[in-house]
């Protein structure tokens, strides 16, 4: 009995060192091993006996089928892989990694036994390369597939009718910047790549705000200010009259004196006041050289400082009223303001009425609209005496019938039915003491400088020409 149990227990300890021996043999061989155990996984994928090697390829597929959309609206107008974009996978990076997993499904004979018996489920970020060069080429506004509408600026428009300035909207275009959808992609990619989880299709939505605004909106401030500012002047019409003439300004040439500066809009002071400038030039005639044509034919040239009969306009009073006017914004006819008036005009020809006198032919001549109306014989001023009458051209300052008149020498006046001062004293009158008109009388009779008329010379010029009337003296 003795010897039958030391013989079942040395056959019992043989065996427990043979499966000891079986079993370390056994899990050395496992421990060695260069695939994963079965029932393991890795992001989710099956890799039994796979090994790090054969799993990348995998992990690397799965990756990166992700496509990648763009949409505008509705509709897609681009699709592109990952690797299209110049994202590929880092494979030296996913293996070692890949090959970490591995080793710790065996990092103590514990783990090795639970590894062997329930595999394990490795979790590990697959890493992604990111070519910049290849994004930004494939990455642009021409790749995609709708043509882009341009956009339009707002703008001002004018209605004749209504005469009315207004703004019509811009219209915002489906443009955009290269940078900005390339940017886009990007983050979406960025965002949805990586990690232990493979990305669906990455659809990227081009915003609203993406496009490209219009340089000028209808809210844009200078285009308002010039909007509101034309508004406030361009029906603004203003009617010259010269006589017979008239020269219109409206806003084709008010247009050009409106200025902005400053976020201010206003009227060129410079600019009115040089046109104001150019319209007294154009029609001022008195202190003006002056040509006259006289009734013997000739041409007499009166220097400025004898022409003192005529118009001039008043620049600084001119100026006010057509800013007035202007602001006004409405339409007026009128004549300029004047400093000086004449009695008659027609554009520049403001000596249609006037009377004449011809000092070396002692004789006169009354014209009304161009047409004779009279004339005769006159005594002007004494030559002996030196009280010889004034050269140049002189308004009729006044009329005063009857009259009296008393020379700067004399105390006695000489009664007179027609007075027409011109010049300093001097004037047209009737000479009811003289017996004859004409000649030589004036040299040593003549007067004091007045120009002395028969009375129905007088008389014809005292009614018809108004005051105001030039004279034209010359020798």
């Amino acid at each position: 009995m003795g010897k039958v149990m030391k013989w079942c227990f040395g056959i019992l300890s043989v065996m427990i060192l043979a499966i000891i021996v079986i079993v370390c043999v056994y899990l050395g061989k496992e421990w060695n091993r260069t695939t994963y155990f079965q029932k393991s996984t890795i992001d989710g994928f099956d890799v039994s006996e796979k090994t790090p090697e054969e799993v990348v390829p995998l992990l690397k597929e799965a990756f990166t089928a992700a496509a990648v959309r763009v949409k505008e609206g509705d509709k897609e107008e681009a699709v592109w892989t990952l690797e299209d974009l110049g994202y590929t996978i880092d494979e030296a990076a996913l293996k070692a990694a890949a090959e970490d997993a591995l080793a710790k499904q065996k990092s103590s004979i514990p783990v090795l036994i639970d590894s062997m018996m329930n595999g394990n489920a490795f979790q590990i970020d697959v890493p992604f390369l990111k070519n910049a060069q290849t994004l930004a080429s494939a990455v642009t506004v021409s790749a995609l597939a709708d043509e882009r509408v341009l956009n339009k600026n707002a703008e001002m428009t004018y209605d004749e009718k209504t005469k009315t300035y207004s703004i019509i909207p811009e219209v915002q275009g489906t443009q955009l910047n290269d940078e900005d959808v390339r940017h886009l992609v990007q983050t979406a990619v960025d965002e949805a790549i990586g990690g232990s989880k493979p990305s669906a299709d990455i659809t990227v939505q081009i915003p609203a705000e993406m496009y490209i605004a219009p340089d000028v909106l209808s809210t844009d401030a200078d285009l308002n200010l010039k909007v509101n500012t034309y508004n406030a002047y361009d029906k603004a019409v203003i009617t010259y009259v010269y006589g017979d003439e008239k020269e219109t300004i409206d806003w084709s040439t008010i247009s050009n004196w409106v200025m902005f500066e400053n976020g201010e809009g206003y009227l060129s002071e410079q600019l009115i006041r040089e046109y104001v400038m150019s319209i007294g030039q154009k029609y001022n005639t008195i202190y003006y050289n002056r040509s006259f044509n006289t009734s013997l034919g000739t041409t007499i040239e009166f220097g400025e400082n004898e022409n003192n009969y005529g118009y001039l306009v008043d620049e600084e009073g001119e100026y006010q009223q057509l800013l007035a006017d202007i602001r006004a914004n409405t339409e007026t006819e009128r004549e300029p303001v004047y400093t000086y008036t004449g009695i008659d005009r027609s554009g520049r020809d403001d000596m249609r009425t006037y009377v004449e006198v011809s000092i070396s032919m002692q004789h006169a001549w009354f014209y009304k609209e161009h047409a004779l109306v009279i004339e005769g014989d006159v005594v002007t001023g004494c030559v002996a005496k030196k009280t010889e009458t004034q050269t140049g051209i002189y308004p009729i300052a006044y009329k005063e019938s009857p009259a009296t008149l008393i020379p700067s020498n004399e105390t006695n006046g000489t009664p007179v039915t027609y007075w027409m001062p011109f010049y300093d004293g001097q004037g047209l009158h009737d000479a009811s003491w003289r017996q004859s008109f004409g000649g030589q009388i004036y040299q040593t009779n003549g007067s004091h400088g007045c120009v002395n008329m028969p009375a129905y010379l007088a008389e014809t010029i005292f009614n018809q020409a108004p005051t105001g009337t030039p004279v034209v003296l010359y020798k």
